[in-house]
């Protein structure tokens, strides 16, 4: 991040909620960045963006940190103007627990004047405190065989399920856990997803996560899915669409 800091205007962190990006950018932010800090969760900021964007963006000096910004995506054509009237490195870190290029109030790109960058939940090296060479096996010549250290197939279930949240690998109960995860799921439906589109069906959403989960790492079969939870498909396809914009959920082209 702090490459992308050093020659580029307008950094974009993205990233699932809890992921760790406010805490990261606190950090840039007080040490090796420095630069005021404004997030969108504060009403009152949040009031201040949406009535005057322009005057919002023009009233901050010096580079700023402006944390959930998909709240208020019309602040990024004030962005622009204000980065095509003094081009200097570093001027805005923006962070987004939603994909804002692909909101439809969305109407600037920022291209040639962002560098858009995503933090997933820690991986497992990362969790280990150990390095990692499992992409570097995959491409390299010699059988891909499974570490020593990979454990028993429980073993590894268990570490799947447990997933790389900061928060949740605080939690040892499994049960805390699994409340954890269930009160983060009906908060990301209640707000963020009702933030970026006015939808029906919310309420079914839990039974459409379900039927994911249980085809992770499988083909996806929009007719055999639309079929199971009793969608058309162009609602079923709307509604994956939002649930990738905010990271819940990660299609890999074939």
């Amino acid at each position: 991040m702090l490459d992308a800091l050093a020659d580029t205007p307008v950094t974009l962190l993205v990233g699932a909620r809890q992921t760790g990006k406010s805490t990261l950018c606190r950090a840039i932010a007080e040490r090796d960045h420095p630069a005021r800090y404004l997030t969108l969760d504060d009403a009152a900021t949040l009031a201040a963006a949406h009535a005057d964007p322009v005057s919002f963006i023009t009233a901050i000096e010096g580079p700023v940190v402006l944390d959930e910004v998909q709240r208020a995506p019309e602040l990024f054509r004030a962005i622009k103007v204000q980065v095509d009237r003094r081009r200097t490195p570093g001027q805005f870190l923006l962070t987004g627990s939603a994909n804002v290029l692909v909101m439809p109030k969305m109407s600037e790109s920022l291209a040639g004047r962002m560098e858009v960058l995503t933090l997933w939940p820690f991986s497992q090296g990362e969790i280990e405190q150990t390095a990692e060479g499992f992409l570097a096996a995959v491409f390299g010549s010699k059988p891909l065989r499974p570490p020593p250290s990979a454990g028993s197939r429980r073993q590894v279930i268990a570490r799947a399920v447990r997933g790389g949240y900061p928060e949740i690998l605080q939690r040892i109960d499994a049960a805390r856990r699994r409340a954890w995860f269930g009160s983060y799921l009906t908060t990301i439906l209640q707000r963020d997803v009702r933030d970026l589109a006015h939808i029906d069906g919310l309420t079914q959403m839990p039974r459409l996560f379900e039927l994911l989960a249980a085809r992770a790492a499988t083909l996806l079969n929009y007719a055999e899915l639309s079929r199971t939870v009793g969608w058309p498909q162009t609602t079923l396809k709307r509604y994956m669409a939002l649930l990738e914009a905010t990271f819940l959920i990660h299609s890999i082209p074939t």
